[in-house]
């Protein structure tokens, strides 16, 4: 909650942020970007962590570097000082975001963890809503620094918060060193690819940073690839890699956080440029997005225990492409809107649950990790998707030009999503209402034990 507060905060804060340092445009989009990077290439790591010392211990550090990080950043006397620091929030953001979710998988039986999960993601949209409100008023007020301030005390009261609950801990997994070589193509490749993404928007698809960016990832992922298949203690486990409803639920996540970012980077362009709305009634027109987002999330979750896993995953998704499409046209924006959240609340409340509730004992950090890195990578391949349709054109026609082609081009990738959500677990025949989506006998721990433990090798 605290990191999608601080990142919608910081949105609102950026402009005042400029003027009083006397930033570049680029120095200013590196607040943004020296997160996004840090914090996308550093999540699988950091759940690996978790895994191996205490979800518990990770959590904590991460909140406590995150208040850190910000309070260096309050106090930052210029524009660089800002970019470091928000590259180590982001690195403390990592160790936060999976250690979360690894900590409801250890605090509630797989049968339980669809209401958590939808209180979770309700959470998340509500601060997410929040945040330019919030920073609204921050920055009138007190400046922008102010933004910043805000999170020590909130981190503070979460560290509490952490110490006060006790969950059992985690079954401690990979006796060896760990996987340094795996640690380190990952990251590159990661920051590779969201750097790569970062810059379409501004260079387009066939400019030589994005393919050099483009193939340099492909390439660390090839080795990343072979050097998992060698190792005796591999970054992703064997039994977390072959699990398919865990990579079905990954790729739906990618494809629906694209589709939504690309979706709203489009729309606040349509809105404000060619439709001539102010930034606060843009805000409104988007507003029952978020409401029905945060409201659906509980019934998306009693909706996968009643229904099944797969058959909500494929109306969210069928949901989510109709209300991009619906964002075509003007007297749809509001339903169009309407229609997005309520689909995206279902991917991701049913995606998730499926995620963490099939986590094999001992994993469930470096799934959450995957799960994070899934829904930072997708929004910046949603936006380069928008923005090489035309999205955002530096003209009003030329902006309402493009928009129509970028939520059609973006409608289609929501749609690709419906494959990914086909492979997901339905609910078993005679299960209770109260069962977790899409488990069966061997989903709720009663499968063969090579299934549940360690990948070969991991256990010497």
């Amino acid at each position: 909650m605290i990191v999608a507060l601080d990142g919608t905060v910081l949105v609102v804060a950026q402009p005042s942020m400029r003027r009083d340092l006397g930033a570049s445009v680029a120095q200013v989009q590196w607040t943004s970007t020296a997160y996004l990077l840090t914090v996308a290439a550093f999540l699988v790591v950091a759940g690996r962590l978790g895994d191996r010392y205490g979800h518990s211990r990770l959590a904590i550090t991460g909140v406590l570097g995150f208040a850190a990080a910000s309070a260096g950043i309050a106090l930052a006397p210029g524009v660089g000082w800002v970019i470091a620091l928000r590259a180590a929030q982001g690195f403390f953001g990592a160790l936060l975001q999976p250690a979360t979710l690894a900590l409801l998988r250890l605090a509630y039986p797989p049968d339980r963890l669809a209401t958590p999960v939808a209180v979770r993601t309700s959470a998340i949209g509500v601060a997410a809503a929040a945040g330019p409100l919030l920073g609204g008023l921050l920055v009138a007020h007190l400046g922008w620094r102010a933004v910043f301030v805000v999170n020590v005390p909130l981190a503070l009261a979460i560290a509490a918060l952490i110490l006060a609950v006790r969950v059992p801990e985690p079954e401690r997994t990979g006796a060896g060193r760990p996987p340094l070589g795996s640690a380190a193509l990952l990251v590159a490749a990661v920051a590779a690819l969201v750097h790569a993404l970062a810059g379409v928007p501004a260079a387009g698809w066939t400019a030589p940073p994005t393919l050099l960016g483009l193939g340099g990832a492909a390439g660390l992922g090839v080795l990343l690839v072979r050097w998992e298949r060698r190792g005796a203690h591999p970054l992703v486990p064997a039994a977390v890699a072959r699990s398919m409803p865990v990579m079905a639920s990954m790729a739906l996540l990618l494809t629906a956080s694209g589709a939504l970012s690309g979706a709203l980077f489009t729309a606040t362009f349509l809105l404000q440029d060619v439709r001539g709305l102010g930034a606060y009634d843009t805000a409104l027109r988007l507003l029952p997005l978020t409401a029905v987002m945060v409201a659906g999330a509980p019934l998306a979750g009693f909706a996968q225990r009643r229904f099944g896993a797969r058959r909500i995953a494929l109306t969210g998704t069928g949901l989510v492409a109709l209300g991009i499409a619906g964002l075509c046209t003007e007297a749809l924006t509001g339903a169009g809107g309407a229609v997005l959240g309520a689909g995206f609340a279902a991917v991701m409340v049913t995606a998730t649950g499926t995620v963490v509730g099939d986590a094999p004992p001992g994993y469930a950090g470096v799934i959450g990790g995957l799960k994070q890195t899934a829904t930072n990578v997708g929004p910046a391949f949603g936006i380069a998707l928008a923005a090489g349709a035309g999205a955002g054109a530096g003209t009003e026609a030329g902006a309402g030009a493009g928009a129509t082609p970028a939520l059609l081009a973006l409608a289609a990738l929501a749609a690709v999503g419906l494959l990914p959500a086909s492979l997901l677990p339905g609910r078993p025949r005679g299960a209770a209402a109260g069962d977790l989506v899409g488990e069966d006998a061997g989903q709720r721990g009663e499968r063969a034990p090579a299934a549940h433990g360690p990948a070969d090798g991991e256990r010497r």
